[in-house]
């Protein structure tokens, strides 16, 4: 199909009704003071939640005993499951094993594997027992050179237990950094010269006498987890979840997304547990609303892509979350498989990304694809939100819904917007908000405003300065914006956006750099599968080689003449650019294990580059228009 006749496809498409579903009415009352600051209060009030997390547990395993709460690839081709009985039950028996190891915030479990079922029943029974822990991203044990972060955080948490799911995968990672007074619980494999405990130990301790009245005895400011995000040096910050945020959070999630409540959410999912969207959010939503998730090992990489589409083949979700690369990485296969897209789509409520902006291209292709199969628009939602928010702040409506629109605040949360540099800087306030990162007060103060409002950095627009009940737009990251040598400011984010969605399909995102120059530059990261769309011929996976094929240059110089041609002004207006042809680092914080980049850390790591850029000398690659 030609991409003429696939714009009129999707053009099509979006004349046609949106699935309907049960959803929440957001509207807010509003206060405006005489410094220009504004108050968001949602005019419907947040409805009961429980005081622990395991007290849906408790309720779906008598409710619902033999349903499926989670499911992952088992041996061969079959799934292992784990019911809500099943669950309760474990969890209990784990507690119960915590309980005779003086485990507390001071000695919490850190557990380093990535999503499993282990790793669930892990984080339930320390949930259940009252006892802290902290899913650390896996990439800090096998993808750092020099284990960095997580020798940080080791010192940072001091935990009194580690889990891994492999010790044979993870044996080096524990000999240089946990230790040797620290236990460490393995689901398998070993630990050379070390004594590693069995998960199933755990699993076969008997109940212990006091286990109901420790469960009972959590409370609402009872640590949960620590949840790890990045900090402006590049270190993680542990964000404290405690009980009361994660029930709160998912109450106004269910009051807002009330298709939750009609049927109970299947869902097959990726996203990592060491990150709020999947470890809080969506754990969360399945467990709250009675549902059942099953573990996708998939990534939307080249690599990964294969295993999410052999498990979309068999389950049929009723909400899927995703990110936009990974929705983009769907699209071929949506494509090209009838039986694929009946199967994705027959009883899809609601897709959901975050993370970045979804490209109209990915969003109308998702659009013509759903009406092809069932004759209807699936709703496409996002909001905002923060690890410090458990996450869920604010979110659209499925008809206000569109990329760069953020919504409104959801009962529960207050929102704050202060002027700030020409833009409207947001602010949190609700039950969901963290009281602060772990040992760290100094870094806690910076985070709040005198009034107790959590300051986000991130800048929001309204869709109608005169009627806010429209909603807002994300603004950009204050921290992200700097002014030109002519003293224009440039406002990061929306840019960053629009470059990357000119770029299609060849950028993945980009940089952007000029602080106190005369024009703007771009350091750009590629995405290596839309650059094997425009040259078939490169090699998978090498962004060297991606990054001076002749083929993929004059791609992007054509894509940058016609952005540098839109633009209204030195702030808009993009010169000069280079195409990384290294990867971005996570031991120097350039980037997360989950793809976010940190402008600051490239701009700084990268500083030799940009004056190459701004010297216009040949050997930095520069691409000029």
């Amino acid at each position: 199909m030609s991409a003429v006749a696939r714009t009129s496809d999707q053009t099509a498409a979006a004349k046609h009704p949106l699935r309907p579903i049960s959803y929440g009415d957001p509207a807010v009352r509003v206060e405006r003071h005489d410094d220009g600051t504004i108050y968001l209060r949602p005019t419907a009030a947040i409805g009961d939640y429980p005081t622990r997390v395991t007290d849906y547990l408790h309720h779906w395993a008598k409710e619902t005993p033999d349903r499926v709460f989670m499911g992952e690839r088992g041996e061969g081709d079959g799934w292992r499951e784990i019911t809500y009985a099943q669950m309760l039950d474990a969890a209990r028996r784990i507690a119960s094993s915590l309980l005779a190891r003086n485990l507390s915030p001071d000695r919490p479990i850190m557990i380093l594997s990535g999503n499993s079922i282990d790793h669930a029943l892990v984080a339930f029974g320390a949930l259940y027992a009252g006892v802290p822990f902290a899913p650390v991203s896996p990439a800090y044990s096998l993808v750092s050179k020099d284990y960095g972060k997580l020798k940080y955080l080791m010192g940072l948490l001091t935990p009194g237990l580690v889990f891994v799911d492999d010790g044979d995968v993870f044996a080096d990672a524990i000999r240089f950094n946990v230790p040797a007074d620290v236990e460490v619980v393995v689901s398998r494999g070993a630990l050379p010269d070390r004594h590693a405990t069995k998960l199933s130990e755990l699993l076969t301790t008997a109940e212990a006498t006091g286990l109901d009245a420790a469960n009972q005895a959590i409370g609402p400011d009872t640590i949960a987890k620590f949840l790890l995000t990045s900090g402006s040096t590049g270190n993680p910050k542990a964000v404290i979840n405690t009980q009361r945020m994660m029930c709160a959070n998912q109450i106004m999630l269910r009051d807002t997304l009330a298709f939750l409540k009609d049927e109970p959410p299947v869902i097959i999912d990726w996203l990592p547990w060491n990150h709020t969207f999947g470890g809080n959010h969506n754990i969360g939503l399945t467990l709250f609303n009675g549902g059942s998730m099953y573990l996708d090992e998939g990534k939307p990489t080249p690599a990964g892509i294969a295993e999410t589409i052999r498990n979309l083949r068999e389950i049929s979700p009723t909400v899927y979350f995703n990110v936009p690369k990974g929705y983009e990485s769907l699209l071929p296969y949506l494509r090209e498989d009838a039986a694929l897209r009946e199967k994705f789509f027959s009883r899809l409520h609601a897709m959901f990304f975050s993370g970045a902006a979804l490209s109209p291209y990915v969003w109308g292709s998702l659009d013509e694809l759903s009406v092809q199969t069932t004759g209807k628009r699936v709703p496409m939602l996002t909001g905002l939100g923060a690890t410090e928010t458990a996450p869920f702040f604010m979110c659209v409506t499925p008809l206000t819904s569109r990329s760069g629109h953020v919504g409104l605040p959801v009962p529960g949360n207050d929102a704050k917007l202060v002027p700030n540099n020409g833009k409207m800087e947001v602010r949190a306030k609700g039950p969901n908000v963290t009281p602060g990162y772990w040992r760290q007060p100094d870094l806690t103060a910076k985070a709040f405003d005198d009034e107790g409002y959590y300051i986000f950095g991130d800048a929001l627009k309204a869709v109608d300065p005169d009627d806010f009940d429209a909603g807002f737009d994300f603004d950009g990251r204050i921290s992200e914006d700097f002014k030109l040598g002519s003293g224009t400011w440039v406002s990061v984010g929306p840019l960053r956006a629009r470059f990357v969605g000119a770029c299609a399909p060849l950028v993945r995102d980009v940089v952007i750099a000029g602080i106190n120059r005369d024009e703007l530059s771009a350091l750009v990261v590629l995405d290596l599968d839309g650059c094997r769309v425009i040259n078939p011929d490169l090699p998978p996976g090498d962004l060297a080689v991606a990054a001076h094929d002749p083929i993929i240059r004059d791609a992007f110089r054509e894509q940058l003449a016609s952005f540098r041609a839109g633009a209204t002004g030195s702030s808009t207006r993009i010169a000069k650019a280079v195409l990384l042809d290294t990867p971005l680092s996570i031991d120097k914080g350039e980037v997360t294990d989950k793809g976010s980049i940190n402008q600051r850390a490239v701009l700084e790591h990268r500083a030799a580059l940009i004056d190459d850029i701004y010297a216009g000398e040949a050997k930095a690659g520069v691409i000029s228009v």
